[in-house]
């Protein structure tokens, strides 16, 4: 038996028909729901876009350490707040859920999800991301948000701090980092070497951009319209 889709409740037509009061269109109110990874990236975006109709809400960061609890924590959240916007977009992409994330997308009307399997791909783009991996399969990745939070999100989760020595057991099986970046910052640049040195791994840098994380906020918006 397939399960129901949530439909979102009807909101109120806005005064006019779908124009404000100097005639111009009133936008459908939109949420991102998203990784708080991706926050300064959104943001960013929403705002060089002036999107005024698109609001952006984050979950923490550090759900990425336990996958399982995503889906979870989207859903909640999805029932507190979903009823006061038109369209959400949840900001991840499966990250690790193993299509847990697909199912629940799918049994939201007016609900997606961005592309991909996690964010180096849809950064990279899903056809570089795949170049750069059948390139050298041992690869570790990091974005911005990643080089800017090494230290608290790598080197002290998997407790190298404490045990160095527990480097080669982690890694010992990577060849090279690559540094997906996605704003030219020459700070970030030089803690992403850094971090390559302290990992015993080749450093490679690749200016990802925003990716497919532009497209799909570009073809969220669009539906705005």
């Amino acid at each position: 038996m397939s399960e129901a889709v949530i439909r979102l409740p009807a909101r109120p037509a806005p005064r006019d028909a779908g124009s404000g009061r100097d005639g111009l269109r009133v936008h459908p109110r939109q949420l991102v729901l998203a990784c708080g990874a991706l926050a300064s990236e959104i943001l960013y975006f929403i705002r060089l876009n002036e999107w005024d109709h698109m609001v952006l809400a984050c979950l923490p960061a550090r759900l990425h350490n336990t996958p399982e609890r995503i889906v979870p924590e989207l859903e909640a959240r999805l029932r507190e707040v979903a009823d006061r916007y038109d369209r959400v977009l949840i900001g991840y992409a499966d990250c690790g859920t193993g299509g847990r994330l697909d199912s629940l997308v799918d049994r939201w009307e007016n609900v997606e999800r961005l592309p991909g399997a996690h964010c180096y791909e849809f950064f990279a783009t899903s056809a570089r991301f795949h170049q750069l991996h059948e390139a050298e399969p041992g690869t570790f990745y990091l974005t911005d948000f990643l080089t800017r939070h090494f230290d608290r999100l790598v080197w002290e989760s998997l407790g190298l701090d404490r045990h160095p020595q527990l480097r080669d057991m982690y890694f010992g099986n990577y060849r090279r980092l690559v540094y997906l970046s996605q704003f030219d910052n020459h700070s970030l640049l030089e803690q992403a070497r850094r971090a390559a040195v302290r990992l015993g791994l080749e450093f490679h840098h690749v200016r990802a951009g925003l990716g497919e994380l532009a497209t799909g906020l570009e073809r969220f918006a669009a539906a705005a319209g």
